[in-house]
């Protein structure tokens, strides 16, 4: 009889089981080192880990465009108040939301980059911001 060398798997019986928050737990060096981890595994489905890895890093310049539009919606001055005003903003602000969350879905159900996922959204927002600013009265 001719008998193999045994080979151990370099598993902890926490990687067993499949934890959904896992990515809200970890910070952002620890779900690097998970991704590249679980890319070696040959894992499916990262694109989910992805995603949130990219808007990490996307959610800062967010807040910065989705102010920017306030401001400039703000700053025009009408007679009839600011009810519009107010609708606006909150329209946008629901629209930006809308599309955010459609690029993550299609990045995780379909075959949209993750990096593009995160960051679309904020670049078609800045220039939507852009082209309020220029034809905002002066």
């Amino acid at each position: 009889m001719v008998y193999e060398k045994a080979v151990w798997l370099k598993l902890s019986p926490g990687e067993l089981i499949k934890d959904e928050y896992l990515k809200d737990k970890l910070t952002s060096p620890e779900l690097k080192k998970f991704i590249q981890r679980e890319k070696l595994r040959g894992t499916e489905g990262l694109n989910a880990l992805q995603v949130e890895l990219y808007k990490r890093s996307a959610t800062p310049i967010t807040v910065i465009i989705l102010t920017i539009i306030g401001a400039v919606i703000a700053s025009r001055r009408t007679r009839g108040g600011s009810g519009m005003h107010l609708a606006l903003g909150i329209i946008i602000a629901a629209i930006f939301i809308i599309a955010d969350q459609f690029s993550t879905v299609f990045s995780v159900k379909g075959n949209f980059p993750p990096l593009l996922a995160a960051w679309v959204p904020n670049i078609v927002f800045a220039l939507v911001a852009w082209r309020l600013y220029v034809t905002t009265p002066k």
